[in-house]
């Protein structure tokens, strides 16, 4: 993958409508069946996003996602449109700011629930099981060590928050009640055999995927189908395998590197966010690019 001319922080595409704009994407209207989906570089840490975004993260983002929506074809349909780019956009110079980052897909009724898969302890789920030896209330056995790979991937929904909002964790049992017991069973299943074919390909490939979040949405046919993105280092937690060691947080291809440095602030957590020094803006790109370049070689 090259590296891109410039920086993309924000979109305002005059030849479409905006429908919202998101911690990293901006949603357009196309017609009424479809939608284009932008991933821009901007970055959002701790429910806040940082003003500064972080080069070629909506490129690398776009094209992990592409590839893990082919590699899970098999298990659960996608978002993805046949509707071509130049279909959506008819604008030529907005094309180009937007190609490599964004997809057209069919405008579907999104589930209000995130489908999370757990594969590792870590992050929250570290410190529910400190607390009293459960995660998202599912009782784990005791002894296990921060990091450590879980006896099997547990499955921990929440339910989705607007921007700005904290994504609250919910039991299995409320989702029932949101979505009925068929459609939650089927958001666990999906969830859960999504995760263990993706966690064993990255494995192979250098790549622990600790913990890694869905979102699903229904079609006209009430047919569930996986939206958003899937698997990429802003929904998923990827530690190096030759680095990974039980006992405290590994270092990471997502994400959290940023997280970690802002720990070290004297920042709320509220926004606005604190600006990230360029160095650290560098390694945040390198670190995407060497996870997009594990999972998918050179292309």
């Amino acid at each position: 993958m090259t590296t891109p001319p410039e920086t993309l922080h924000e979109t305002n595409l005059s030849s479409l409508p905006l429908l919202a704009r998101g911690k990293v994407r901006d949603i357009y209207a196309v017609g009424e069946q479809h939608l284009l989906i932008v991933t821009t570089d901007r970055l959002s840490a701790f429910d806040v996003i940082l003003p500064d975004a972080i080069p070629g993260k909506g490129l690398v983002l776009t094209a992990i996602s592409r590839f893990w929506f082919a590699r899970t074809a098999g298990i659960i349909r996608n978002h993805l449109s046949d509707m071509s780019l130049e279909q959506a956009v008819p604008d030529a110079a907005e094309r180009e700011l937007v190609r490599g980052r964004a997809v057209v897909v069919k405008r579907l009724r999104p589930l209000p629930v995130e489908a999370i898969a757990r594969g590792y302890l870590i992050g929250s789920g570290w410190k529910d099981y400190q607390a009293d030896g459960t995660v998202c209330g599912i009782e784990l056995p005791a002894g296990l060590r921060q990091a450590e790979q879980l006896p099997e991937p547990i499955y921990t929904p929440s339910t989705k928050a607007a921007v700005g909002d904290h994504d609250m964790n919910v039991s299995y049992e409320h989702t029932v009640e949101l979505l009925g017991s068929g459609l939650a069973a089927q958001v666990q299943t999906v969830t859960l055999k999504i995760y263990a074919e993706a966690a064993a390909y990255a494995r192979a490939r250098g790549i622990i995927i600790a913990d890694t979040k869905f979102e699903f949405g229904l079609d006209a046919g009430g047919q569930l189908t996986l939206i958003d993105e899937i698997l990429t280092p802003d929904s998923s937690r990827f530690w190096p395998a030759d680095s990974y060691a039980v006992g405290s947080s590994p270092p990471s291809f997502d994400k959290q590197f940023v997280r970690d440095y802002l720990e070290t602030l004297d920042w709320d957590k509220t926004a606005p966010g604190p600006s990230l020094p360029p160095e650290i803006i560098r390694q945040t790109a390198e670190k995407y690019e060497e996870a997009r370049r594990r999972l998918m070689g050179d292309a």
